[in-house]
């Protein structure tokens, strides 16, 4: 079997209709459409946006195949520097293909190790400054626009602290740009003295920026083989080009995905084995932003612990990606109960982590399918911005007063405050059978209906700790109400599910976590602090939930985020009791 061979194991009547659309991909000609660029495979000519414009993606791996000589370049010169250390300032798009890359291939010797800051959580922010001797470390910001809030407000803290490391006239020479052409962060890389800039094309969007300059460059600073990265990536197009429908992996994948969500199987729940952990983040955003939008989605499912097949409703598809060099043996059996069981199971088997390029270019095929099956535009994300304008507002309005908009809690007790809106606070509290934390979070999670997702937002510092306390109540919802469960890090997975969230289906009951913040940082040439800029992220994602009709609870605590968590927990297993 083929490294990049599609299994797929399906109920009856899903695969009966996949393979009716399938054959009519093969009779109109579809998989020529989409290598054309025709943008009338997905909504364009019904008054949308022109999907044409964003389909860059298709043949980037042969244009960076052209340009290896830049990047063995970098590589070299990265090395000759001495850098010990990389800080990848970016979000969404920008980060997340680097995030994996760091946590799957570890760090290469003589090169430096590769960091993500990716939060404005200024506790997190402090510990990546404490984390690295600037001296020796090279900053990459990552930004296609150049007017993203977080990387500048990030890239404007890390300058400041170089040119105290290393003064004024060499701050610059430990920064690199990737941004697209013309942007506002080429003109701020030019007149700092940027060390390189790399630029982005500007008919990919984010999350299809994984095998351009927003992956590559990333990939040759810290050091991995860049050559046979992109080599195994035309792999992975050469696949999708296969002319037989049912055996064309990435078509096919689409096809599965687009015809499950069409029958109410819109939950997928990414597996993985081990050393290929982190690949689910990056699939999150790929999925989330290209097919949540009005009102339909695929919503993803990363992290959840497998379980047993009687904890999952029938709205469920599983993805199963293993590194065969890996021990599955656990794994395999719990996946093949699912299978037997009738849930939908797809699966790819790669043999080397260098396979990953071809596993990248082969979803992103799938995802471009699934959302002509599911008759909605896969390259725009009309509801992220949402987000973005509420936060602009409180960020302006604190500027101007020095405060950010305070509200009255329905509930304050033992050192935690609850938020909601009038609306669905008066549901909580009329349902509520006390006063207690542990009355309200049952009446939350009593509004948990089949076909649901239970969501954490938690806009607190993303360390082991803080993921594993909520991975405790996460699981324990998930076997409590058979439901899908999903949890995302403020306020980085506003660039990536926070688009499904907000403009897929009514499906989602959200639980977002804040915090008193015991440390902050200022901003240079800004009159904000990273706290008061997460906070106003929290508080602006909020409002757009509860503007769409969102079933949101907003729990508030203390400064000691862990203890604060750990009574959050308590107090949602004895909701559940």
């Amino acid at each position: 079997m083929s490294s990049l061979e599609l299994q797929t194991s399906l109920p009856s009547a899903l695969q009966s209709t996949v393979a009716s659309t399938a054959a009519d991909w093969q009779s109109g000609n579809k998989l020529g459409r989409l290598f054309a660029k025709d943008a009338s495979l997905w909504t364009s000519g019904q008054g949308s946006d022109d999907e044409s414009i964003w389909l860059g993606w298709l043949d980037i791996v042969e244009r960076q195949l052209g340009d290896l000589q830049s990047f063995a370049a970098l590589r070299d010169d990265v090395k000759a520097a001495g850098f010990e250390h990389a800080l990848l300032l970016g979000m969404g798009g920008s980060s997340l293909c680097p995030e994996v890359l760091s946590l799957t291939y570890g760090h290469q010797a003589g090169f430096p190790k590769l960091h993500i800051v990716d939060s404005t959580d200024p506790a997190q922010v402090a510990a990546a400054r404490a984390a690295v001797n600037l001296k020796k470390t090279v900053c990459i910001v990552a930004s296609k626009s150049g007017s993203t809030l977080e990387p500048n407000i990030l890239k404007d803290y890390f300058f400041s602290e170089m040119q105290k490391e290393v003064g004024a006239a060499e701050a610059g020479k430990h920064f690199i740009a990737i941004t697209d052409p013309g942007s506002k962060m080429e003109a701020v890389a030019k007149a700092d003295g940027f060390r390189h800039i790399f630029y982005g094309d500007k008919t990919i969007g984010g999350r299809f920026s994984a095998l351009s300059n927003f992956g590559i460059v990333p990939a040759a600073v810290a050091g991995l083989d860049v050559p046979k990265f992109l080599q195994q990536a035309k792999r992975g197009v050469d696949a999708a080009h296969t002319p037989e429908i049912t055996k064309n992996p990435g078509v096919l994948l689409g096809i599965v995905l687009g015809d499950a969500h069409n029958a109410g199987r819109d939950k997928l729940t990414f597996f993985t084995s081990p050393e290929i952990f982190d690949l689910g983040a990056w699939l999150e955003q790929l999925i989330a932003e290209s097919t949540g939008k009005l009102g339909k989605g695929i919503t993803p499912v990363d992290r959840e612990t497998i379980g047993a097949p009687s904890v999952y409703g029938n709205d469920r598809v599983f993805a199963y990606i293993r590194l065969s060099t890996a021990d599955n043996t656990a794994l395999d059996a719990k996946v093949d109960a699912l299978a037997a069981a009738g849930h939908p199971v797809v699966r790819f088997t790669i043999d080397d982590v260098y396979e990953l390029p071809a596993i990248f270019y082969l979803w992103e095929i799938a995802v471009s399918v699934a959302g002509s099956v599911m008759g909605i535009n896969t390259f725009n994300q009309p509801d992220v911005e949402a987000a973005k304008i509420e936060t602009r507002k409180l960020t302006d309005e604190y500027a101007a007063t020095g405060k950010l908009a305070e509200h009255e809690p329905i509930l304050d007790v033992d050192g935690v405050k609850l938020f909601a809106d009038e609306s669905y606070g008066l549901t909580l509290s009329t349902t509520a059978s006390g006063k207690t934390l542990t009355d309200y979070l049952k009446a939350h999670l009593a509004q948990i209906k089949q076909h649901d997702y239970f969501a954490t937002l938690a806009y607190i510092e993303m360390t082991q700790e803080h993921e594993d306390l909520i991975q405790t109540f996460r699981m324990k919802v998930r076997d409590d109400k058979t439901v899908a469960t999903c949890l995302g890090f403020g306020p980085r997975f506003l660039h990536s599910t926070g688009q499904d969230y907000k403009g897929g289906p009514n499906t989602g009951v959200f639980l977002q976590i804040t915090a008193d913040h015991a440390v902050d940082l200022a901003i240079p040439n800004a009159k904000y602090t990273f706290g008061v800029v997460i906070d106003a992220q929290a508080a602006g994602d909020l409002a757009v939930l509860q503007q769409r009709g969102r079933r949101a609870l907003r729990v508030h605590l203390g400064a000691d985020v862990s203890k604060g968590l750990n009574q959050l927990g308590l107090a949602i297993t004895e909701a559940l009791a």
